[in-house]
């Protein structure tokens, strides 16, 4: 896929307690009526929907605020269930910049977006970095994954590209939202990993006395 390609406005999933990044594919479960209303309208047009956090604020006409920064999606997988729900898959392609809200008569929201800055995402050539680059990363990261219980398939995710494999880790990590949302605007890959590496240090050392957490 091109920037030509990419549509200039987008309908928005502004989806608290989730955040997607490029390379990523995510299962959703759709059942708010505006949002199937809006997964509907994609799968008959380009099946591309816009994942974005919001922020726990609200302007002028009580409509929650939202982050500048987002992912644009593509619907892979298309499923509706007997009680109404759709099941789908979601594929991120290309972080997005707010530029400005459309008002339409639509329940959904629709963002024109700017994709400018972060065109490399469709760049298919993986990022120049190494497995050695990441070892303390892993390492960290797997320490803090047991604590919190999660459970993570660390040779099926290292059979990945590198940049697909920092991606899912800053996605599924038990990161904060708002740190997560520090990574997804880190321009390129070893920013990102140089952030979790920035991220994780808050988590394993207490920054007065230098001890481990438990």
């Amino acid at each position: 896929m091109k920037i030509i390609d990419l549509p200039k406005k987008i309908p928005i999933f502004p989806l608290g307690n989730f955040i997607i990044f490029p390379k990523t594919t995510v299962p959703l479960n759709i059942f708010e009526p505006r949002y199937l209303d809006m997964i509907n309208d994609s799968m008959k047009s380009n099946k591309m929907i816009g994942m974005i956090q919001p922020k726990n604020s609200t302007d002028d006409n009580n409509v929650q605020n939202l982050h500048e920064v987002g992912c644009l999606g593509q619907i892979t997988s298309f499923k509706k269930i007997e009680d109404g729900r759709c099941l789908i898959e979601l594929k991120g392609l290309v972080r997005f910049q707010i530029i400005k809200e459309i008002k339409t008569d639509l329940k959904y929201r629709i963002l024109e977006v700017d994709f400018n800055q972060f065109i490399h995402d469709l760049n298919n050539k993986s990022e120049e970095l190494k497995f050695s680059d990441l070892e303390i990363i892993f390492k960290d990261l797997k320490t803090l994954f047991e604590k919190r219980g999660f459970i993570i398939n660390w040779k099926e995710l290292e059979k990945q590209s590198l940049d697909e494999i920092i991606n899912a880790l800053s996605m599924a990590s038990p990161f904060t939202l708002e740190e997560k949302q520090i990574l997804l605007e880190a321009i390129d890959l070893d920013l990102r990993k140089n952030k979790i590496a920035e991220i994780l240090s808050t988590y394993t050392y207490d920054i007065y006395n230098n001890t481990t957490l438990q």
